[in-house]
């Protein structure tokens, strides 16, 4: 294809990502708020520490402490980014990189589909459905790692093809190590794709001698270790700097959970191998059952866009062969895996849906052509013709825009955009009102939100109930708590329901549906 096509189809992937954003004035959940917020504190000059928790996995007993123990940076360095260029720090001029990201991914899915079909109206088809992406439409532009995810998968599989075409292009090698790097620095779960790539290289090792391919795996996975630590030494730097080890603290915890509200655990020792075998083996089984079930229904939902998973199947199914497809299926399963089995709380609750967005621009190369193929199966059936051909993608692509318009407005107007990010400031000034101090800490649900919305200091409401609350509240000198309706833990609904008379809690007053109450000892 031609480059003006390219610069077309980027062109059309920015117009539905702008125009959802005017519906979204704030990041609207508790991820995209911590990279936004991690983003302001670069480019205030404080680097990679934070003023706010909003978990306690990581063993922090004040703040400000360090940031990015749990989730990683490159979301925050790249709003940091658009913020630098913008001159200000606003959250308009954080997410205009991920906009910008949203649309190339537009025509870079087109040529990753060009590259199986060879075929110009296959590729836009591909692209069409990148632009109109179903579930992913409303976060591929705000301040989370949807367009990145995309962008590297579809770069990934660009490299791979590559080295299909001519294996002497060893740097393809080191581009996929770097792309490696870039998932990892990402996402936590972003580690498993140099795995995937130590698998491409068996994959893609001459099957003549045992020899041959302990050193073509060996040489190449060597190449592309280089290019992860590339982008990777540096964070792996500052972490042993900081924390003594390589890997931040906060996520390793994560393998005890018994529930998901316990990512809020306090203090945070309670999670452990002793308490989580203590469960049984029937609980821990059934918990993921449970996350299996939840995953499936994401891949057929989530990834598979609902009405293009028969035809992405069908697309895997005919192209079993192509090393591409095979790498991506392998892929997918191991992340099915990981999120399913290893992190079920974190994988059930999101992290399957985030991490699986590397995948997409190979599910939407696959979709059009498992289309095509079961057509021409049709055709030689005697059945249809080229005019049939075309009624059917336009008719996938139609069906496609109107249950992205669907999903969209349901997650928009229907839910409703935001996790008090609106709601915050009125609280704040209530606060101040009431006289709270600059130094004074909140606990609130979604503790970035609240910074990004006041610049107070907050904490995330701890699991544990009320004891836990006392405890962070001593720790921390977190003097506020502040509870919503909609999302408060189930051993705290008491100070809702009845929100005067309990000891160490003064109820304050309610602001837009929030309860606030002062802790006293």
């Amino acid at each position: 294809m031609s480059f003006r096509t390219y610069v077309l189809l980027f062109i059309c992937g920015l117009i539905l990502p702008v125009i959802i954003a005017q519906f979204q004035p704030f990041p609207g959940y508790l991820d995209a708020d911590y990279y936004f917020a991690g983003g302001v504190q670069l480019v205030k000059g404080n680097g990679f520490n934070e003023p706010y928790l909003w978990n306690y996995l990581d063993g922090t007993t004040s703040l400000p402490h360090p940031s990015h123990t749990y989730w990683m940076p490159l979301a925050s360095i790249i709003s940091a980014l658009g913020m630098w260029l913008a001159g200000q720090t606003t959250y308009a001029a954080a997410r205009l990189p991920f906009i910008l990201i949203a649309a190339l991914v537009v025509p870079v899915t087109a040529a990753l589909s060009y590259s199986f079909s060879k075929k110009r109206d296959v590729a836009i088809i591909s692209a069409l459905l990148a632009i109109f992406s179903v579930y992913s439409a409303s976060f591929v532009g705000v301040t989370d790692n949807f367009s990145l995810f995309m962008l590297f998968g579809g770069l990934y599989f660009i490299c791979a093809t590559k080295l299909l075409e001519d294996p002497s292009h060893q740097r393809y090698w080191l581009f996929l190590g770097l792309l490696s790097g870039l998932f990892s620095l990402s996402r936590s779960d972003g580690l498993l794709w140099l795995a995937v790539t130590f698998l491409f290289t068996l994959f893609r090792a001459p099957k003549d001698s045992f020899s041959r391919i302990v050193k073509y795996v060996s040489l190449n996975s060597l190449i592309a270790l280089l290019g992860f630590l590339v982008i990777m030494a540096l964070w792996y730097a500052r972490n042993l700097n900081t924390f003594g080890t390589i890997m931040a603290p906060g996520g390793s915890r994560a393998l005890w959970l018994q529930n998901y509200d316990e990512t809020f655990i306090y203090p945070p020792e309670k999670l452990n191998m002793e308490t989580f075998l203590a469960t049984g083996w029937n609980e821990i089984l059934k918990d993921r059952m449970w996350a299996l079930g939840n995953n499936l229904q994401s891949g057929f939902a989530a990834h598979g866009g609902i009405i293009l998973f028969p035809f992405i199947v069908a697309g895997v199914i005919y192209f079993r062969s192509d090393e591409r497809v095979k790498l991506a299926g392998t892929a997918w399963l191991i992340l099915f895996f990981v999120m399913s089995f290893i992190f079920p709380f974190a994988g059930a609750r999101g992290a399957f849906f985030h991490a699986g967005a590397a995948l997409q621009p190979m599910w939407w190369t696959l979709a059009p052509l498992g289309l095509d193929e079961i057509l021409l199966r049709l055709r030689n059936r005697n059945w249809g013709d080229n005019k049939t051909v075309v009624i059917f993608r336009s008719a996938l692509v139609m069906i496609t825009i109107i249950l992205t318009v669907f999903v969209v407005n349901m997650r928009l107007f229907t839910l409703g955009w935001g996790e008090g990010e609106d709601v915050y400031p009125a609280v704040e000034q209530f606060l101040l009102e009431k006289g709270i101090k600059s130094n004074d800490v909140v606990i609130v649900l979604n503790a970035p939100g609240y910074y990004v919305s006041t610049e107070r200091s907050a904490i995330s409401v701890p699991y544990g109930g009320k004891d836990a609350i006392l405890a962070v509240s001593k720790q921390f000198g977190a003097n506020y708590l502040v509870l919503e309706e909609q999302g408060t833990l189930p051993p705290l609904r008491g100070l809702i329901d009845d929100p005067q008379g309990h000891k160490n809690f003064m109820f304050l007053g309610k602001v837009n549906g929030i309860y606030v109450f002062k802790i006293t000892e």
